[in-house]
């Protein structure tokens, strides 16, 4: 865990955007004492209940009016860009005459590289790009971290510490991020999926629907905590419960059969190249 711990300035983190992501880090800074609610600020383009909402449930301050926002983006110690992809041209543009370059800039929008952002800036501030996954909301996710280099040290071990409140996280060169997103970032879909056909077959096989889903997601929850716990590589693992000609061993061949390994890889792959598309794609858009 970094402890770096965050100035005692008001609002010393700013959301731009307060969806289901920023709650979640807000949520967890908060838990982890790594951040008062009262040094937390959040705002989104229009909806004001959910504001009102956000600031019943954590203490943090909302804005609605633009004047206010405008000068808890000014005052920021780090501001963390929320907001949907399809806003962040404008929302980055309405930053510019307001930043200053001692602050750090967070974002958390997928496929918007690190250049683009200091470009819409117009200037070279201090970016860290991230990747977390839908886990953070139970501060359990897995981020992925790149740096520019006007990153400091200091500004580094602010950005860890936010993240490692909702979870694990890795830093890795910004060309990694693609592949960082189609393990970790899409990762809980597939074994959501895996899940859902485990479930089905339960179910198919006379298990109550309520059975067959606290038997899989204790099953699932089992075999993470069993490879964090020891260490061991998943294929020894499992290896130890595959008995020559027994039922696993069965299973596995059928899995096999269905490619299972290279549909997986396969799936992680594209869904990295996908990600490198909307990237493109977005960066298109605000060029």
């Amino acid at each position: 865990m970094s402890n770096t711990p965050l100035s005692s300035a008001s609002q010393a983190i700013v959301f731009y955007g307060a969806g289901s992501m920023a709650e979640a880090i807000a949520r967890g800074l908060i838990a982890s004492s790594a951040a008062k609610s009262e040094q937390i600020a959040m705002f989104n383009r229009s909806n004001t209940e959910r504001l009102k909402q956000l600031e019943a449930n954590y203490g943090v301050v909302t804005a609605a009016d633009a004047e206010t926002q405008n000068e808890l983006l000014s005052k920021a110690e780090i501001i963390v860009l929320a907001m949907k992809p399809k806003d962040a041209g404008a929302a980055i543009r309405r930053l510019t005459p307001l930043i200053q370059g001692n602050q750090l800039i967070v974002s958390i929008i997928a496929g918007l590289s690190i250049p683009t952002i200091q470009s819409l800036l117009g200037d070279k501030l201090p970016v860290a790009r991230t990747m977390p996954n839908t886990s953070s909301t139970i501060g359990l996710g897995a981020t992925g971290i790149s740096f520019s280099e006007e990153v400091t040290p200091e500004l580094r071990s602010r950005t860890l510490s936010i993240f490692e409140a909702v979870g694990m996280v890795s830093v890795i060169p910004e060309a990694q991020m693609e592949i960082l997103t189609g393990v970790s970032g899409s990762g809980p879909a597939y074994v959501y999926y895996m899940m859902e056909a485990m479930i089905a077959a339960g179910i198919e096989g006379g298990l109550s629907p309520e059975q067959a889903r606290e038997l899989t997601v204790q099953t699932v929850l089992g075999a993470a905590s069993m490879m964090k716990q020891t260490g061991e590589k998943p294929a020894d693992l499992r290896k130890a419960i595959t008995s020559p000609n027994g039922s696993t061993q069965a299973a596995l061949e059928v899995l096999d059969q269905y490619r299972f390994t290279e549909a997986v890889k396969s799936a992680v792959h594209r869904s990295a190249s996908r990600s490198q598309e909307m990237g493109a794609a977005i960066e298109a858009e605000l060029a």
